[in-house]
C-alpha cells in the first residue's frame, strides 16, 4: 500500500514539474500550452506497461470544476460584466441554447442508434466555452478590453446554462419528461444555484471581515467554493451557478472586509491551483485519450464513418458560433442605443468564433453521461475531438487579430487607466493629509508626499516617453532593478551575521512589499 500511494505522489509531482516546464517552454515559443499538454500526456499513455487511466466523474465535478470557477469569477470584474450584459447574456445564454439544438440535432442525425434525448445531452456537453483554456490563448493574442470581458463573462457563466441544460437531458434518457417538467427543472435550478451562491458569499464576507490574521481570512477562502457548490447541490439547483455568484460577490466585496495582506495572499494562492489544476486536467486529457479511442473502436463504427462524424461536429460547433455571431452582430451595431454603445463591430466576428474553445467543463459533463446513454463511449471520444479541435482552431488568434486592426491589447488599455485612477486617488490622499497636517508634522514628510503625487500626474499629462511606455512605467522598471540591488544587499548583511533575523525578514518583507506594486504597475501582474 506504501509503494502505491509513492507511485501516486510521484506521478503527482511529475505532473506539476512537466505543466511547469511546458508553460515555460509554450510562453517562450509562443505555442499552445494546452495543446502540448494533450499530446504529451496522449504519448505517455501509449507508453508500454502505462495503466490506462479512468476518471471517475465526480473526481472532475466535484474536485476540479468549482475551484476552476471561483478563481476565475474572483478575477473577474462585475462592473465591466454588467456594463457588457447584452453580449455577454446573449453568448452564455442564447447560444448555448442554440448550440445544444443545433449541435443535438447534427448529432442526431448522423451519430447511429443515438436517441434524441442523448443528443441534446451531448449538445449540452459541447455548449460550454472554457474559461482556462481561452485564457491560455487570449493572454497572449492581446486581446481589445471590450472582446476580452465579453469572453470572460461568457466563459463564466455559459457553464452553468450548459450543465443545468445537461442535467434536464440526462433526466430525459433515464426517464420519461415533458418539455414544461423541463423548463420548471431549469428555472429552479437556477434560482437555488444564485440563492446558494448569494447566501455563501454573504455569510463568508461577513465572517472574513471579522478575522484579522490573513491566514485564517485564506484558509475560509479556499473552502468557500466548495460550500457554495455542495449547497446548491444539496438544494438541487446548479453548484456551478452557485460558485460563480460566491466569487463574484466575493471579487466585489473584497476590498470592503479583507486587509490588503489578505488579498494579496488570496489572489496568489488562487493562481497557483488555477494554475496546477487546470493544466492537470489537460495533462488528464491526454491520458484518457488512448482508453477513449478504444472504447470508440468497440462500438462497432467503421473508423472512416467514426472520423467523418467527429469532423462534422467538430464544424458544426463552429459553424453554430459564427452563425450567432453574424445573427447577433447587427443587434450591436443597429439596434437601441444601448447595445449601440457596446462598440461590437463585423471584424470581432472571426475573432470571437475562433476564442469559442472547449476544455475543462466539456471533459467533466461528458463523464457524466449515465452508463445507458446510447454510444457513450463514442460521444465521449467525440468531446475529447472537439476539445483538441477548438484549442487548434484558436492558435491563429493572434494573426486574426492583426490582422482586423485590433491591435491594442486590454493590459494596455489597463494601464492607462490605471494611471489616470492612480493619480485621482493620489490627489485626493494628499488633500486629506494636507488637511489634517498640524505644525507638528515635518515639513519633509508632506514635501515627499507632494512629490509622489505629483510624479503621478506628470506621467499622465507628459503622455509616452520616446521608448513608448509611460514615465510611471519606466520609473517602475529602475525600481524593480533597485529593489533586487536593495534584496542582495540585505542578503549579504545575513550572510555576515550583523543583523538578527528577525530585522532581516522584517525589511525583505517590505523589500518584497513594494516590489510586488511596481511588478503590477510594469507588467500588471506578480
Amino acid at each position: 500500500m506504501g509503494s502505491d500511494a509513492a507511485l501516486v505522489l510521484l506521478a503527482v509531482v511529475g505532473a506539476v514539474v512537466l505543466a511547469v516546464v511546458v508553460t515555460v517552454v509554450a510562453r517562450s515559443s509562443g505555442w499552445s500550452a494546452p495543446l502540448m499538454l494533450v499530446a504529451i500526456g496522449a504519448i505517455v499513455a501509449l507508453i508500454p506497461g502505462i495503466p490506462r487511466l479512468t476518471i471517475a466523474p465526480d473526481v472532475i465535478l466535484y474536485g476540479v470544476l468549482p475551484p476552476l470557477l471561483f478563481s476565475a469569477a474572483m478575477r473577474a470584474s462585475l462592473i465591466d460584466l454588467r456594463t457588457r450584459r447584452d453580449p455577454i447574456l446573449l453568448s452564455s445564454v442564447g447560444l448555448v441554447a442554440f448550440t445544444v439544438l443545433a449541435v443535438g440535432g447534427v448529432s442526431w442525425l448522423i451519430v447511429p442508434g443515438i436517441s434524441v434525448a442523448a443528443a441534446l445531452a451531448f449538445g449540452a456537453v459541447v455548449a460550454p466555452t472554457d474559461q482556462v483554456a481561452v485564457e491560455a490563448v487570449t493572454r497572449r493574442a492581446g486581446m481589445p478590453r471590450m472582446l476580452s470581458t465579453v469572453l470572460d463573462g461568457e466563459n463564466l457563466l455559459n457553464d452553468a446554462t450548459a450543465l443545468v441544460a445537461l442535467n434536464s437531458a440526462i433526466v430525459a434518457i433515464t426517464a420519461t419528461i415533458t418539455p414544461v417538467e423541463i423548463g420548471v427543472s431549469f428555472v429552479l435550478e437556477v434560482v437555488a444555484g444564485l440563492a446558494a451562491g448569494l447566501l455563501v458569499g454573504f455569510v463568508l464576507g461577513y465572517v472574513r471581515g471579522k478575522l484579522a490574521a490573513p491566514v485564517l481570512d485564506t484558509s475560509l477562502s479556499l473552502v468557500t467554493p466548495y460550500l457554495a457548490f455542495l449547497l446548491a447541490q444539496a438544494a438541487h439547483g446548479s453548484g456551478a451557478l452557485a460558485v460563480v455568484v460566491a466569487g463574484l460577490f466575493l471579487g466585489y466585496r473584497a476590498p470592503s472586509f479583507q486587509s490588503a495582506q489578505a488579498r494579496v495572499a488570496e489572489e496568489l494562492n488562487w493562481r497557483t491551483i488555477q494554475f496546477i489544476v487546470e493544466n492537470l486536467v489537460f495533462l488528464l486529457i491526454g491520458l484518457t485519450l488512448p482508453r477513449a479511442v478504444e472504447a470508440a473502436a468497440e462500438s462497432g463504427i467503421p473508423v472512416g464513418q467514426l472520423i467523418g462524424i467527429a469532423v462534422a461536429l467538430l464544424a458544426a460547433v463552429v459553424v453554430t458560433r459564427l452563425i450567432w455571431g453574424a445573427v447577433v452582430t447587427p443587434l450591436f451595431r443597429y439596434g437601441p442605443a444601448r447595445m449601440r454603445r457596446v462598440g461590437w463591430p463585423w471584424v470581432t466576428i472571426v475573432p470571437w468564433t475562433l476564442a469559442g474553445v472547449r476544455g475543462v467543463v466539456t471533459l467533466a459533463a461528458v463523464f457524466l453521461l449515465p452508463a445507458e446513454t446510447p454510444d457513450r463511449a463514442v460521444l465521449q471520444l467525440l468531446a475529447f475531438v472537439i476539445v483538441i479541435g477548438t484549442l487548434l482552431l484558436a492558435v491563429p488568434i493572434p494573426r486574426v487579430l492583426r490582422r482586423a486592426g485590433l491591435v491594442m491589447s486590454a493590459f494596455d488599455q489597463e494601464r492607462v487607466e490605471a494611471e489616470l485612477l492612480m493619480a485621482e486617488a493620489k490627489a485626493a490622499g494628499l488633500d486629506l493629509v494636507r488637511e489634517r497636517a498640524g505644525d507638528s508634522t515635518d515639513p519633509r514628510v508632506l514635501e515627499r508626499l507632494t512629490a509622489d503625487a505629483e510624479f503621478v500626474s506628470a506621467s499622465v499629462d507628459d503622455g509616452p516617453l520616446p521608448t513608448g511606455e509611460s514615465l510611471n512605467a519606466a520609473y517602475a522598471a529602475l525600481r524593480i532593478e533597485l529593489f533586487q540591488a536593495e534584496r542582495k544587499a540585505v542578503l549579504q548583511a545575513r550572510a555576515e551575521g550583523r543583523y538578527q533575523e528577525a530585522a532581516v525578514r522584517k525589511v525583505m518583507h517590505v523589500i518584497d512589499a513594494e516590489e510586488t506594486a511596481a511588478r503590477v504597475l510594469r507588467h500588471g501582474e506578480v
